[in-house]
């Protein structure tokens, strides 16, 4: 008898379904809605929704076409997301068609020698580092052609790649004390002190991020062992190609050429983080950046002027796929949006936790987390929507509210890792040439266990009153 082999969905294609799934609900679902009040939170002004203030609207289905419309809505909402993929995308083919960035890795993994596993430690904490601190999501994007590079001449494959970057940040911003995104917007929305419970949260974020590390480390591991001559950049059926599987090779360049074409991107990389962390760049910014970073590095590199337009439009058609992604992940949103029922099915999930044992409302709420952050990807939009309806229900429960702030982080945090609507991770999963399938067989399994480890985190602080 012949075996059936289950055969994961193209992300695009999970993601019209969840389109035509999120247009259902608004046939099935009452409209209804918070008021809400605008606040200043970390330095943005936020709508907030006001507790106790839910009321039926008027009903607003989406038929077939406004779904459709919902996709192109989607796709401009997220432009600029979608013009820095295309941009960095473009910027690093140039680099790349250099081939001082080949050279640069080459030399870097030649000097590693039989020390190239501490690589996955140390570049996930790196990463790790940017999620707990500010939420690094989109910013990985611009990283993704290096690290394939690197994972590629160190003999990991391009998952491996995903995983020590995005996948580490994601889970250091969960469980991070600090990420202003998540748990400091958490505990001003709940009026709980900044920073508070942060030797409590620390514990349990060095737990996680060892636990995440270690999965990392052992699929690398056999990925290596089972291939040891894999070829990172395959073209499996549901990934766009990767711009490194449609570069033409220059031969090396001369080592003083190398040098100058691998400062500029160096250059780049430090205006890049600077003007993020102390300048408050947007993606406008960011993204000249890497453009200016290309088209000197082209010039720089012997490209020429055509040369190096050819290779930003090689660049382009290459990051095609991964930079529309992220519009199709915003039609989700969108389409619940125009049918007014994001604060109906917000409301219809947490209510019935109201009847629960503190304990038992406690967990629950990280599960609920889990499910809100489906719909709704932003995690500080996720905050302003939920935790003022949460605020009311603890203090009813007994519940302190750092636990309701620990809930939301733990529950939609994780669920970030592998969402189908969190459009930065399909855009680096697309750009790095890995099926979103495949990221699901590895992430799941540590994201079961680490949302246990939440759950026993939120448990463990009812139990003993942490405030």
């Amino acid at each position: 008898m012949k075996k059936l082999h289950f055969i994961f969905p193209h992300p695009l294609a999970l993601l019209i379904a969840g389109i035509a799934l999120a247009a259902a609900l608004t046939w099935l679902v009452p409209a209804g809605k918070f008021e809400r009040r605008t606040v200043e939170l970390d330095g943005t002004k936020r709508e907030v929704v006001i507790p106790g203030t839910y009321a039926r609207t008027a009903a607003h289905p989406v038929g077939p076409f406004a779904a459709l419309v919902a996709v192109p809505k989607g796709i401009i909402n997220a432009a600029d997301v979608v013009a820095f993929v295309f941009l960095v995308g473009g910027a690093f083919t140039v680099v790349d068609k250099t081939g001082a960035l080949r050279a640069g890795v080459d030399a870097l993994a030649r000097k590693l020698g039989t020390t190239r596993w501490l690589v996955i430690p140390l570049v996930s904490l790196l990463f790790a580092l940017g999620g707990i601190l500010e939420n690094m999501e989109e910013e990985i994007i611009a990283l993704v052609p290096v690290l394939l590079l690197l994972c590629r001449r160190l003999g990991y494959d391009p998952l491996t790649a995903v995983a020590m970057s995005i996948g580490s940040s994601l889970v250091g911003a969960a469980f991070s004390p600090m990420n202003p995104f998540m748990s400091l917007i958490g505990q001003r929305v709940s009026e709980v002190a900044l920073f508070s419970g942060w030797q409590y949260r620390t514990v349990f974020l060095v737990l996680a991020q060892t636990l995440w590390i270690a999965g990392t480390m052992r699929h690398a591991a056999a990925a290596h062992r089972l291939n040891p001559n894999h070829n990172p950049n395959p073209q499996p059926p549901e990934s766009a190609p990767t711009s490194e599987s449609k570069i033409e090779l220059t031969p090396p360049p001369h080592r003083h050429v190398t040098a100058l074409v691998l400062a500029l991107v160096a250059i780049a990389f430090v205006a890049f983080i600077y003007g993020v962390l102390k300048l408050g760049w947007s993606f406008e910014e960011m993204t000249a950046v890497f453009f200016a970073m290309g088209l000197l590095a082209g010039l720089v590199g012997g490209l020429g002027v055509n040369g190096t337009a050819r290779a930003f439009v090689e660049g382009f058609q290459a990051m095609a796929f991964a930079a529309l992604l992220s519009g199709f992940a915003r039609g989700i949103r969108q389409v619940l949006d125009d049918g007014g029922v994001i604060d109906t099915v917000v409301l219809g999930l947490f209510t019935p936790l109201a009847g629960w044992p503190r304990a038992f409302a406690a967990a629950g709420m990280v599960l609920v987390q889990t499910l809100v952050h489906i719909p709704v990807p932003s995690v500080s939009g996720q905050a302003v929507l939920t935790l003022p309806i949460l605020n009311p229900l603890a203090d009813l429960l007994g519940l302190s509210r750092q636990v309701i702030v620990l809930a939301y982080q733990y529950g939609g945090g994780i669920c970030g890792v592998w969402s189908p609507t969190n459009g930065s991770l399909l855009a680096i999963l697309g750009a790095s040439g890995v099926a979103y399938g495949r990221w699901l067989r590895f992430a799941l399994p540590l994201c079961g266990l680490l949302l246990a480890l939440g759950i026993l985190a939120v448990v463990l602080a009812v139990m003993i009153g942490l405030q």
